[in-house]
């Protein structure tokens, strides 16, 4: 059904069209494609920005193609092969992207991708445009992301932290590497053309991140996901610290098996908090930034410290709903549906009037943007809260995130290296309880009934004691400020039935009643004069 609108005689095009719904919440691919010269940190920005996208939830895949390049070319000799005046390796080069290019459509139409990022150098004009024209054939958006950097200094560690571990320089010297390098820069400066927002480029989409993020020109963003990523790049910071991950010492809840609550330490976990405290002293971290939940046992765990700490309420452990406070075996007692559920799919299950792991990421996502902005971090947090982080650090799919081993009374040290994290793990030796679940080798699902499969942000009730806490972004429940400004209509029953037909038509004389005001609301958003008399609405 199409809602049209006759001004003056004149008709508007269709604004909006029942039925559509759920088109206009599907957000279309993306193509993110990566621009700058070699050395700029394209790579390492696909990577980040891959890892983080899919962390939150949307499907995101990286085509480099400097790996198609590879496979075509099984050895590659030396900068000769990027001079613009070498035909045959610009040939080469060009069936390399449209060979991406068939992947990047194959992944967004038929393997479930929202987006690709095309990771290459796309220093012309001429590539750009054929990127464009691939997008618009298939209603791809674009988004370009182009890395400036002129600070020598900059490149040179780039080039030796990654380009001499490169594929292409196999058992090199570390000076040969960098000649080579060097020279394979100035043949792609020869043709390089940079976005050019006030002329050529001013209505493409698209962020320059300058000398690695100390400024940056962020035009056009079309959509929220684009806006996500111009706020994820303007976040990360390439600069050396490390991130320190524990949980609480042990709790009397956790003695007890029990899940949730604010119990306070054990014995044995104030001995761990002592233990933490000589951790920090011996290893020099009188820098360290201290952070916390505002539940008392990571609280009582930092206050052992002695030292400044920050709590945080975004970083409470997983609220387990009515199941707070209880054992895993009083929950399977006593609501065996929904242990049952957790089983099947743990990342997505909502504990009744409770949260997900799904949604336990979403609460978690501006701690990550402050980890990826700061110095040396000690986080003391929870089981649930750690996986989460630890997923995102390590690259780990939502089916592995909520079954991540986080023991008590350990700490984890991540080092954020050139295409990944280094992990160190230090045991303080405080002997503590295994809270630790693991993956079910059987899932039952007999006592589960065949219309409750499960519950995630589509489909909020599992069961019928369920409280529905809607949220935003889900299907059928958008947010207040992008909801249609017409009346949605509920959905109609066939107009062959004449109980059908009289029910469809008093809705419509309903909307027809309120039409006289939807229109003048609708027209002075768009700052039209309004004339009742002359304002016709009709349905076809």
């Amino acid at each position: 059904t199409r809602l049209y609108f006759y001004f003056s005689g004149q008709e508007c095009k269709c604004l909006w069209t029942v039925g559509s719904w759920a088109s206009y919440m599907t957000n279309s691919p993306t193509v993110i494609v990566m621009i700058g010269l070699p050395a700029r940190g394209k790579t390492y920005m696909s990577k980040k920005l891959t890892r983080y996208l899919n962390w939150i939830g949307v499907p995101t895949k990286v085509f480099n193609l400097g790996v198609y390049r590879r496979e075509a070319v099984k050895a590659y000799k030396s900068y000769d092969f990027f001079r613009h005046d070498n035909e045959e390796a610009m040939e080469i080069r060009k069936r390399c992207a449209l060979v991406a290019l068939r992947d990047v459509k194959a992944y967004l139409t038929e393997e479930g991708g929202q987006i690709a990022v095309f990771d290459a150098t796309n220093t012309t004009r001429e590539r750009r445009e054929l990127i464009l024209s691939f997008a618009k054939e298939r209603a791809y958006k674009v988004f370009f992301v182009e890395s400036l950097c002129d600070d020598p200094d900059v490149i040179a560690a780039n080039v030796m932290d990654v380009k001499v571990s490169s594929p292409d320089y196999p058992e090199r010297h570390r000076e040969s590497v960098m000649e080579d390098f060097l020279k394979r820069i100035e043949c792609y400066k020869v043709t390089y053309q940079p976005l050019d927002p006030d002329e050529n480029d001013r209505d493409l989409s698209f962020i320059q991140v300058i000398n690695v993020g100390r400024s940056f020109l962020v035009n056009r963003v079309q959509d929220y996901i684009q806006s996500k990523i111009v706020y994820y790049l303007m976040n990360i910071h390439v600069h050396s610290h490390s991130i320190y991950l524990c949980r609480h010492g042990e709790s009397d809840y956790n003695v007890e098996g029990r899940i949730g609550g604010d119990a306070t330490l054990s014995v044995q976990g104030k001995k761990f908090a002592g233990a933490l405290k000589g951790f920090v002293e011996e290893h020099g971290l009188s820098d360290l930034k201290v952070w916390t939940s505002q539940l008392r046992r990571t609280i009582q765990t930092a206050e052992e410290l002695g030292v400044p700490y920050e709590q945080w309420k975004i970083l409470n452990e997983i609220d387990a709903g009515v199941c707070e406070e209880m054992t895993y075996d009083i929950i399977e007692k006593t609501y065996p549906e929904e242990f049952s559920l957790r089983d099947q799919d743990k990342y997505h299950y909502r504990y009744p009037g409770g949260e997900s792991y799904q949604d336990l990421v979403q609460r978690l996502e501006p701690v990550i943007m402050e980890l990826e902005r700061q110095g040396n971090v000690l986080v003391i947090c929870h089981q649930a809260v750690m996986r989460c982080l630890l997923a995102y650090f390590l690259d780990k799919s939502a089916d592995d995130l909520p079954y991540l081993k986080c023991p008590l009374h350990t700490v984890l040290k991540l080092t954020p290296v050139a295409y990944g994290c280094k992990v160190d793990m230090f045991d303080l030796k405080v002997k503590a309880v295994n809270t630790h679940r693991d993956r079910p080798l059987v899932i039952r699902n007999d006592v589960v009934p065949a219309t409750f499969l499960r519950r995630n942000s589509f489909t909020p009730l599992s069961s019928h004691d369920q409280v529905k806490r809607p949220r935003l972004y889900s299907a059928g429940n958008l947010p207040q400020s992008r909801r249609p400004l017409v009346p949605f209509l509920p959905s109609m029953q066939s107009f062959e039935d004449p109980e059908g037909a009289e029910l469809a038509q008093s809705q419509v004389s309903v909307l027809l009643r309120k039409s006289a005001r939807f229109c003048s609301l609708l027209c002075a958003s768009l700052t039209l004069p309004f004339n009742p008399k002359s304002a016709n609405i009709f349905f076809a």
